[in-house]
């Protein structure tokens, strides 16, 4: 021990010194390196004691039949010495053993004069010295040993933990609660085996009887065309844009957004779609469930969308085992749950909401899903940073995640799918939102312009490009203004600031405009976000148009990137970007010079401007023989 203690001297720590010298007295080991004053105890003291009190041999044993045996040790992680308390029960089993079964035995030496616990001398045993063996757990279930084991889970994501921590340490939200003793006999439900036990009444074979089927057989007798639920009118056109086709039966579909873009809305009209079905034999009930409305609040806002249809049906309910006992009569063509953070398993530990409760319903309905062909709709809720709410798995669980996206103060409303187990991701669904509800878009690449008249000093300063988003091609409006005798002021809306530094840094070096002594000012119209880089020529153009006082015309529109050294740059989709400005009646669009092959294979009365620089996008608009 003494070579041990020695050998961390040369850590120098001033309270690893005074741990070891605390150490030194307790245990009567001379360490080198240490000059301390000698402490006068007995040799009967022991090391198993409560520390700071010096007993008596009698004394001692009635406070360590009281409150146990205190152990010190030295812990080099730590760098101190701790103490550790146990009860008897806990050191020897169940079964409390008297104090008089155990004696002391304490070394002759000096140097040795350390006590430790032994059990007595038995017949026909030797006797044997045993060590206590300690545990740090406070939380334990019933074990062997017969003892009452209490449990702790956290509140929020219901992870079960052996000991109070205060703050979960998992989800760092919840706080650690006691759960109560004798949690192992209960054996709580899972969301998958609640689903099934409440699929197999509907199903007519045995559970288990379902055996692997070659792809012929499956795809015997069904018509692929055919097999997803249709969507009728300009509506139900924009919505099976977006899943691929129309809704799969047995999908499990996963609608976000912020509160109050119309997610509830979006849902009601497509039930309300479902259940008007062209066709009367294919006509069948569709179940809407909301647990934050009641039933009169939502036939409410279908009378005032003019929804009259007698095949959608209205609960209110958060109890998914109810939910599943009550649509078994109908066995709708759809079921919608509004919202998934609402409903709750009663098996399932925690409020609905919480991490647990939501992972276990959405496996419950996902089961159901499976099971019954009955496709499920799920509205979710967003956190602050614009993900569902919840546990990162519930995407990976659901088919199909949808994002409804909306600025504050716009009527239009963006359906993007972000996980399609049965179409593409690449697919944009268009809406307006009116009192009707949302209405499909006829022609989304203009929603974004505004009327414009030729003879309008308005012009000066507004330039035409092209943005892609998912599928669809957008026209967008860049405005620019130019004040000069201010400072080098730059104020930017809906453009990346080092984006708009870039572009006007290389007008200046490139181009030769002395925009230093400008204070410019940029903007997109509509409140939309350009983020990507097709938009830089648009936005050189709209530039040069206010600082030059000449407008652009109004037939004449920009796709195209730029680069520092002030070349046009090729951007992805030019052919979509050209078709779509084209259909919109633009006359000419601007592009790099290197584009211009590409356009030769398109029907299209289009003229194509190819520059390969910005002096060349200047005289080519402008004037060729303009002066800079």
């Amino acid at each position: 021990m003494q070579s041990t203690l020695r050998c961390l001297l040369h850590l120098r720590s001033p309270s690893l010194r005074r741990n070891l010298l605390s150490y030194a007295q307790i245990v009567r080991a001379p360490i080198h390196g240490l000059s301390s004053p000698r402490v006068s105890f007995s040799p009967s003291t022991v090391l198993h004691r409560r520390i700071g009190s010096f007993l008596e041999p009698a004394e001692e044993e009635e406070e360590t039949k009281r409150k146990g045996i205190v152990s010190a040790y030295y812990d080099p992680v730590q760098g101190r010495v701790v103490t550790s308390e146990q009860r008897m029960d806990q050191v020897f089993g169940s079964s409390i053993h008297p104090l008089e079964n155990f004696r002391r035995e304490v070394g002759e030496e000096e140097g040795s004069g350390r006590s430790i616990w032994v059990r007595s001398k038995q017949k026909g045993k030797e006797e044997n010295a045993e060590t206590p063996k300690f545990s740090s757990s406070y939380a334990r279930r019933k074990g062997k040993s017969g003892k009452i084991k209490v449990l702790y889970g956290c509140d929020n994501c219901g992870i079960e933990l052996s000991q109070w921590w205060g703050v979960c340490p998992k989800c760092g939200v919840g706080s650690v609660v006691e759960r109560g003793p004798d949690m192992s006999d209960v054996n709580p439900k899972r969301g998958a085996e609640v689903s099934e036990a409440a699929v197999r009444s509907w199903l007519p074979h045995k559970a288990g009887s379902a055996v692997p089927k070659t792809l012929a057989e499956v795809n015997m007798g069904r018509a692929q065309t055919e097999w997803r639920i249709p969507l009728s009118g300009l509506f139900g056109m924009e919505v099976s844009r977006v899943l691929g086709g129309g809704i799969v039966p047995g999908s499990l579909v996963l609608v976000g957004g912020d509160p109050g873009v119309g997610k509830s809305t979006l849902l009601l009209q497509i039930s309300a779609n479902v259940a008007e079905e062209l066709d009367s034999d294919k006509a069948a009930p569709v179940v809407y469930v909301s647990g934050e409305e009641s039933i009169e609040q939502i036939a409410n806002r279908a009378d005032r969308m003019c929804i009259t249809t007698d095949n959608l049906y209205l609960y209110s309910s958060t109890d998914i085992e109810d939910i599943f006992d009550k649509i078994q009569p109908l066995r709708p063509r759809a079921l919608i749950i509004d919202s998934i953070q609402t409903v709750y398993l009663r098996e399932v530990t925690g409020s609905a909401g919480n991490v647990s409760q939501v992972r276990e319903c959405t496996s419950a309905l996902l089961r159901f899903a499976k099971d019954t062909n009955i496709p499920v709709f799920l509205i979710g809720h967003v956190t602050k940073s614009g993900d569902i709410a919840g546990p990162r798995v519930l995407e990976h669980i659901v088919d199909v995640v949808l994002y409804m996206e909306g600025e504050r103060y716009s009527s239009y409303r963006l359906l993007r799918s972000v996980k399609n187990r049965f179409g593409s991701t690449d697919e944009l669904g268009v809406f307006e939102m009116s009192g009707m509800g949302l209405q499909a878009v006829a022609n989304p690449s203009e929603m974004f312009l505004t009327d414009s008249n030729t003879e309008s000093d308005i012009l000066t300063g507004l330039a035409v490009g092209v943005m892609v988003d998912g599928s669809r091609a957008f026209a967008i409006e860049v405005q620019a203004l130019c004040v000069a005798g201010k400072s080098n002021a730059r104020h930017v809306n809906g453009i990346q600031e080092s984006r708009a530094d870039l572009i006007i840094s290389v007008l200046q070096k490139q181009a030769g405009l002395k925009l230093q002594d400008n204070a410019i000012f940029l903007n997109v119209v509509s409140g939309i976000k350009l983020s990507e880089t097709s938009g830089d020529l648009a936005v050189a153009a709209a530039i040069c148009s206010s600082f030059l006082e000449l407008p652009l015309p109004n037939d004449l529109a920009f796709i195209g990137e730029i680069g520092l050294g002030g070349e046009l740059r090729v951007v992805p989709r030019m052919d979509k970007r050209v078709m779509a400005v084209a259909q919109l009646g633009y006359k000419r669009c601007v592009v790099p010079k290197s584009a211009e092959k590409l356009f030769a294979a398109l029907d299209t009365d289009m003229i194509i401007l190819g520059c390969k620089n910005l002096k060349d996008m200047i005289y080519s608009v402008f004037n060729q023989n303009m002066e800079i």
